[in-house]
This record gives C-alpha cells, sequence and structure tokens, in this order.
C-alpha cells in the first residue's frame, strides 16, 4: 500500500472529501446539539414562565374566592342580626297585643271612639256637652263593646305582624343589593 503522499490524485481528492464530509458531519452535529441546548433552554425558561403565570392566576383566585367568603360571611351575620331584631320585635308586638287583650277582657281598659256630635244623619243622640260630674273633660267618646274592642286589636295585631315582617323583608333586600 503506497504512503498517503504517493496515493494517486483521485484517492486523494476522495479522501479529502471523506475527509470533509466527517468534518461537516462533525460540524452539523455540534450546530444541531447548540441548537438542541438553546432551544432547551428557551423551552425551560419558557415553561418556567408558564408555571409562574399559573402561580400569579392561582394566588388572585384564591384571594378573590376568600374575598367572596368574606362578603358572604358578613352578610349572613348582617342578615342574622336583622332577623333576631326583627324577631324582637315582632314579639314584643306579639306581648303588647296580649296585654291588651287581657285587659279588655278584664274591663281594666275599655276602648272608646270620638262621637262626631254634629252629625245628624247618624241618629245617635249624644250631648255635645259632658254631663255635669263626668271626670273626662273634651269631646264626647262613646265606649265600644270589649267583643268589637277585641276585634279591632285583632286586626291591629295582624297589622303589626304585617308591618314588622315587611320592614324585615326590605332590610333583607337591602342587604342584598349592598
Amino acid at each position: 500500500m503506497p504512503a498517503f503522499g504517493l496515493m494517486p490524485l483521485s484517492y486523494r481528492a476522495m479522501a479529502v472529501v471523506v475527509l470533509l464530509a466527517v468534518v461537516a458531519g462533525v460540524a452539523g452535529t455540534l450546530a444541531w446539539q447548540a441548537q438542541e441546548w438553546r432551544f432547551g433552554r428557551q423551552l425551560a425558561e419558557q415553561a418556567r414562565l408558564h408555571g409562574e403565570a399559573l402561580n400569579q392566576l392561582n394566588l388572585a383566585a384564591a384571594a378573590r374566592q376568600r374575598d367572596e367568603l368574606d362578603k358572604r360571611l358578613a352578610l349572613e351575620q348582617q342578615l342574622q342580626a336583622s332577623d333576631q331584631t326583627h324577631h324582637r320585635a315582632l314579639t314584643d308586638a306579639q306581648r303588647d297585643q296580649s296585654r291588651l287583650r287581657d285587659r279588655l277582657a278584664t274591663a281594666d281598659l275599655r276602648l272608646s271612639v270620638l262621637v262626631d256630635s254634629a252629625d245628624t244623619a247618624s241618629g245617635c243622640a249624644v250631648p255635645a256637652t259632658a254631663a255635669t260630674g263626668a271626670l273626662v273633660h273634651g269631646a264626647p267618646r262613646a265606649r265600644l263593646d270589649p267583643a268589637h274592642a277585641q276585634r279591632i286589636i285583632g286586626i291591629t295585631d295582624d297589622g303589626d305582624q304585617g308591618l314588622i315582617a315587611l320592614a324585615a323583608c326590605q332590610d333583607y333586600v337591602r342587604a342584598l343589593q349592598r
């Protein structure tokens, strides 16, 4: 086998071409490897930034959820306090109505109405002035029958309960609108 310097020109050219092909292949492989490292770093950075963005979104969502929970708890406490207030008002009104009914039943209290002495159409001849010796001064009054007085108290009791329930509903709606 002849030495490299003694090789024919075609073998030398082929050897140079093979050598250049090997060098080009190695250079290409190194270029691909460098590009893969660079893209790997870029992808890793992108993944890190994406993870941070997701973490920020999760923290913001958790903060919003805590805020909404705090608002809901505050609203529930406010509604509970309002409910207690209205329940107390309803209980007080019922107690007062019960006392009034008891006083009417025992004749401890009598209901009376003002009489219009100028009304001649009613056919009620009530004197315009109080009788001598009467203790009540002022406009003439007529006492109501205790049964009628009880019915009137029942009607006012229903009205009071309705007004208290209406106030409770209005407070509830106002609390929800805030």
